[in-house]
């Protein structure tokens, strides 16, 4: 068994930690932030500031990959999750009686909650595992090196102290500050793609009143205009979030962060009008969210591992831009993964470069090619220019195998071209449009003349 140093203390560097602990392995999980996630999910969420993770207060829908790897490795986190006000929503629950079952078709299940929930069910079961020593409010300064031969790291320095470990994990996020680290210490660096997407998110809380409506009947949680794009996040114990998205160049950006600007937006799109409509109580001010981009930051170059006793999961490793809501799901892959091949892992990490690559890098690349498509749309007010695209999205709303298709995607089960290139979503999709000879690609929401009037002069 391995002693795993775990640098980082968020969703990634918990389940990591966790998963470890329970295959009897030895770790020790630095989190510099000397508060946890606790008992008291509004109080965690809305009073705790958390500049190192600005994504914390957006708003997230967990992937089918969250659920299942919580519910094979952690039960009791899941049940713990559901306790604590997590909600469960199939995709073809859209349609209310779902079609007849396929196999996989009991993995298109999206965890509705804020990021926090799951926080506090994953700090409580680590607080529990005997075999992870959590060293909370306590800061890693650096990393301890095997003298000659190839750069191998040992272990943790923390102050004057160090800590040895078979294995070291970075999972300290988007800023980690291990790759510094490396290329002090002569290591070749790590290999890091970048991509800004263009891109400004904007949100909203708000809570469903006890005495009020509790659902806006079948709409859809997304809307769009030629610039902007608005969705709402339903998530636990009555809260939601509305967001809007448009470009970083947008002239408008700034205006939103007042509420009642943002408000008078959110009425133009059916989506999020609808929640308005509900007349919730307002949680938050408007929450923004910029300078995001998609970081693969890869510890192996074309001469094999930069370092061995080291790899890194989560944001450090895989960075994605929100829009498709992968970060979690992927960041809990790689725990699984890593707990797993401990010991291979610390012994040589070839093995695990070359399953991130595999299993991990595919989604990052359909993430960089949507924003790509998405900043340019929203940036030049375009709109949708494949026709037979635009009905296949809609067309999902309308038909189960076409939603399935859309869903195997969005859970990160099948890549687009295997789950939509199929002869019989093509026949469903051909007799959608022969059924609708008019339809032409439109936007649901409101025009740019709409849009100004709303923005004070």
């Amino acid at each position: 068994m391995a002693r795993v140093a775990v640098i980082g203390g968020g969703i990634s560097g918990l389940g990591t930690a966790l998963m470890l602990g329970r295959r009897g392995h030895a770790v020790t999980l630095y989190e510099q932030d000397a508060r946890q996630a606790g008992e008291d999910p509004n109080q965690d969420f809305f009073h705790w500031d958390r500049p190192r993770v600005p994504q914390a207060v957006q708003p997230h829908s967990f992937l089918a990959p969250v659920r299942t790897v919580l519910r094979t490795e952690t039960p009791d986190v899941y049940e713990d999750l559901l306790a604590r006000g997590a909600r469960e929503y199939h995709d073809f629950d859209w349609f209310g009686e779902h079609p007849l079952h396929r196999a996989g078709d009991e993995d298109l299940v999206t965890l509705r909650t804020r990021r926090i929930v799951l926080e506090a069910a994953l700090t409580a079961a680590v607080r529990r595992e005997r075999a992870v020593d959590v060293r909370q409010g306590c800061r890693v300064h650096g990393l301890t090196f095997r003298e000659g031969g190839p750069a191998r790291v040992t272990g943790v320095r923390v102050g004057a102290e160090t800590q040895a470990a078979d294995l070291v994990v970075d999972a300290a996020g988007r800023r980690s500050p291990v790759p510094g680290w490396l290329i002090a210490a002569g290591c070749r660096p790590p290999v890091v793609e970048s991509h800004r997407t263009g891109i400004a998110y904007l949100c909203r809380w708000y809570r469903l009143r006890a005495d009020g409506p509790r659902d806006p009947g079948r709409v859809k949680t997304g809307s769009a205009a030629p610039f902007a794009l608005a969705g709402v996040f339903p998530s636990d114990n009555d809260t939601f979030a509305l967001h809007l998205v448009l470009s970083t160049g947008d002239p408008t950006r700034g205006a939103l962060t007042d509420p009642a600007v943002f408000e008078a937006a959110a009425r133009r799109f059916p989506a999020t009008a609808a929640w308005l409509d509900l007349a919730p109580e307002p949680r938050s001010p408007v929450l923004a969210m910029a300078g995001l981009d998609n970081r693969w930051a890869a510890l192996t170059d074309d001469d094999g591992p930069v370092v061995t006793g080291l790899v890194n999961a989560g944001d450090s490793l895989i960075h994605t831009n929100p829009t498709l809501g992968h970060g979690v799901a992927l960041g809990l892959l790689a725990a699984q993964h890593l707990a797993t091949n401990a010991d291979e892992i610390a012994a040589d990490p070839v093995g695990y470069h070359a399953w991130t690559a595999r299993a991990l890098r595919p989604w990052f690349d359909a993430q960089v090619t949507a924003d790509r498509a998405n900043e340019q749309s929203l940036a030049e007010s375009s709109p949708p220019s494949d026709r037979r695209a635009a009905a296949r999205a809609a067309c999902a709303f309308d038909d189960p195998v076409v939603m399935r298709a859309r869903a195997q995607v969005r859970h990160l089960l099948r890549p687009a071209k295997d789950a939509y290139g199929t002869d019989e979503v093509d026949r469903h999709v051909t007799a959608w449009l022969d059924a609708r000879p008019d339809f032409s690609p439109t936007h649901d929401g409101p025009t740019r003349e709409q849009w100004e009037a709303l923005i004070p002069a």
